[in-house]
């Protein structure tokens, strides 16, 4: 799971153009949007069509499950994990 939070970091700063930051400078359990990362509603279309291209994941704007697992890097990790496995 650690290499695939690795993953997501990457695609997250290159996804989001995120050039002043590395994966080390992102914590896995931080929120993403508002504190932590501080990212927007914009960013949260772009990450998840490049998560939707490289993983394959099938995700719903508006869902509440969505919002879950975009809480945190560690959640998208486990989402994508299972949405892998299914």
């Amino acid at each position: 799971m650690l290499a695939l939070e690795q993953e997501i970091k990457e695609l997250i700063i290159t996804a989001l153009n995120l050039e002043d930051l590395s994966p080390d400078d992102i914590d896995s359990k931080a929120a993403l949007f508002v504190d932590g990362l501080g990212l927007d509603s914009i960013d949260a279309l772009e990450l998840g069509l490049a998560l939707q291209k490289k993983y394959g994941v099938s995700l719903s704007a508006d869902s509440t499950e969505t919002r879950a697992h975009f809480a945190s890097v560690q959640a998208l990790a486990a989402f994508v994990s299972a949405a892998q496995s299914a």
